[in-house]
């Protein structure tokens, strides 16, 4: 298994820590037999082409006008490509068409296969 991303965050009695890993059901099955609250969780990947000043403005911009809320992100460039990568935790609650909203911003979605083989 191997984690791509990461973040940890201090909550007083207990720290909570978000990944992104390339088997998401065995890193559960690891965590959760070992004693640690943990769930799955569902996140959009979000690519722009070329890692450029802009591009989270641009991505944030185009979800407020739909009425998307970003509940969580996290973001890296890809060493291999070049390539922005956001991690979004959303609330898409109005049913807005998040792959149409972002493509025709200039943005990709990755799907689990496309991910996984990065």
């Amino acid at each position: 298994m191997n984690v791509w991303a990461f973040t940890i965050q201090d909550r007083g009695e207990f720290g909570l820590m978000k990944m992104i890993v390339d088997n998401p059901e065995k890193a559960h099955l690891i965590l959760a037999d070992r004693g640690f609250a943990c769930v799955l969780k569902e996140v959009l990947a979000v690519t722009a082409e070329n890692d450029q000043p802009g591009n989270l403005d641009r991505l944030t911009t185009a979800l407020l006008k739909k009425g998307v809320n970003i509940k969580d992100a996290y973001g890296f460039v890809s060493l291999k490509d070049h390539q922005g990568i956001c991690f979004m935790e959303i609330d898409n609650s109005d049913g807005v068409d998040i792959n149409e909203t972002l493509v025709s911003e200039g943005f990709g979605i990755l799907t689990d296969e496309e991910f996984y083989g990065l």
